[in-house]
């Protein structure tokens, strides 16, 4: 990635501000309509919210769960016949937050985001499902997208599963083992990238073969990557540690003890030598390492963000080990320009956790999350000459 863009990551990072309130936000109403290829669903706000959405299988859901929200409104005058959306139930969650289920006839593909005030709009959190099988009934009011076609590139993804071939990872109680584990996760997470449009995907192994970890790094700049996500399910030295959780590169010193632990498990090689990666070496050494020093602090900032974003979707479909992101000197993590995070999607040397782990629901269940925490990454960080860059610019323009 240019310089250019790396200064906007870093002033996006300063920017960037969650969209909380203290006090509840109503949730006013609902609109539905359907345009060529898509039902779009928005809820009508008082104001900001924070929210977090997930899908389930058995029967199909989609759970869209609003922090610090109440509702004073009703979903009974939507015209749902036809559509992929059966019923609408929504009750309370937690302390003063709403939780919304969309009952479905089939599974979706989600693109969720949030519209500040404009136009003599308020606050919208805007829902558009996508389904192959939909049948959408004429009734329902049609927009006239201008989508047909873009010159814009994709967002490119290299999602990494930990481990593989001569190196199993770690072992759980019963002989599960991590790399199985992870790659199946990541799989599920490519096979949901391939299928929104906006985006790529590269995994750095589709299959049971060792990758050495500079290698993995090499591999998303080969691919210009604009994330790298490694895939793990570790073993912890207190096996009642349990939970997700979501690592970020540091310069410094680990920000805890497990961190630190973590870190030194998986790197197996020497860090890697960032100069050499920027092309830097023709240059002065002052200017290189300023350059250096400019590029790291902005990609760990942009890192830090998408882990928080990626951490609070995974507190919907998973028990948390730690609540916020930590960082360690992980040798994978350690790219000078792609913002890069390890995902450890729980303890395989926890019992429960492994228990789950290895189950073909909770795998799905938590690459959809994975999926849903990047996507609302990019859709309030769109990569400037991105297709989801160009795409939010015809939504706003639209609502």
């Amino acid at each position: 990635m240019h310089r250019r863009h790396l200064l906007n990551l870093m002033l996006a990072s300063a920017a960037f501000v969650l969209p909380f309130s203290v006090s509840a936000t109503q949730i006013r109403n609902a609109r539905l309509w359907r345009s060529d290829d898509k039902l779009r669903l928005v809820f009508d706000l008082s104001g900001p919210v924070s929210y977090k959405t997930f899908a389930l299988s058995a029967p199909e859901r989609l759970i869209i769960d609003l922090s610090g929200a109440s509702l004073s409104g009703d979903f009974s005058q939507l015209a749902l016949s036809g559509t992929p959306i059966h019923s609408i139930r929504s009750g309370h969650f937690g302390q003063g937050n709403t939780r919304i289920v969309l009952d479905l006839s089939s599974p979706v593909q989600l693109n969720s985001f949030l519209l500040a005030p404009q136009d003599g709009q308020g606050h919208r959190l805007v829902l558009d499902l996508m389904s192959a099988s939909a049948v959408l009934p004429a009734s329902v009011p049609r927009e006239t997208p201008q989508e047909k076609s873009h010159p814009k590139r994709d967002i490119m993804v290299v999602v990494d599963p930990g481990h593989g071939g001569k190196d199993p990872g770690a072992i759980g109680a019963k002989g599960e083992r991590e790399k199985d584990v992870v790659l199946s996760i990541a799989q599920l997470l490519a096979r949901r990238l391939k299928r929104e449009k906006g985006f790529d995907v590269k995994l750095v192994r589709n299959d049971d073969f060792f990758v050495p970890l500079r290698k993995r790094v090499e591999i998303a700049r080969q691919h210009k990557a604009d994330m790298f996500i490694s895939v793990h399910a570790d073993a912890a030295p207190r096996l009642t540690a349990s939970g997700a959780s979501v690592y970020c590169l540091s310069e410094g010193g680990a920000t805890s003890a497990t961190a630190r632990f973590m870190a030194q498990r998986e790197n197996g090689v020497d860090l890697l030598g960032a100069t050499s990666l920027l092309n830097l070496k023709d240059k002065d050494p002052m200017l290189a390492g300023v350059i250096l020093d400019m590029s790291m602090n902005a990609t760990i900032a942009a890192s830090l963000q998408l882990g928080s974003t990626v951490l609070g979707s995974l507190a919907g479909i998973t028990t948390l080990h730690q609540k916020r992101v930590e960082q360690a000197g992980f040798a994978v993590l350690k790219s000078p320009d792609v913002p890069s995070i390890l995902v450890e999607t729980g303890f395989i040397s926890n019992a429960r956790d492994s228990q789950r782990l290895v189950t073909a629901r909770h795998q799905q269940a938590v690459a959809d999350g994975l999926f849903n925490g990047l996507q609302r990454y990019f859709q309030k960080n769109p990569p400037v000459d991105s297709y989801m860059a160009w795409q939010q610019e015809q939504k706003e323009s639209r609502v």
